[in-house]
């Protein structure tokens, strides 16, 4: 069993409620319960540090397609001839699949 720090924090009433219906509930200790929802909470907090290499492989991989220019030949729609479009389902829908 790893080595346990022993902290003093103060709770509102409500929160003691819940925290021994929880124990209850799920047969657990209150301490227990604790640290669990301090584990979920940091999950939640601490998004991890993006890659800053992935950021310039992606940035180098948009400018690429930059610098190959618009794709050759042109469209045959308009923007809003695919709101004025009927669907295959029936509906009014844009039509456009991608």
């Amino acid at each position: 069993m790893a080595s346990k720090i022993r902290k003093q924090i103060s709770i509102d009433p409500h929160q003691e409620a819940m925290l021994k219906r929880s124990g209850k509930e799920y047969r657990s200790t209150e301490a227990e319960i604790i640290r669990r929802a301090i584990d979920q909470c940091a999950q939640t907090l601490y998004v991890p540090r993006r890659r800053l290499e992935a950021w310039e492989a992606e940035r180098a991989f948009i400018l690429n397609l930059i610098d190959q220019g618009p794709a050759p030949g042109q469209r045959a729609w308009r923007r809003e001839d695919l709101h004025e479009r009927q669907g295959a389902c029936g509906c009014q829908c844009s039509g456009l699949r991608i």
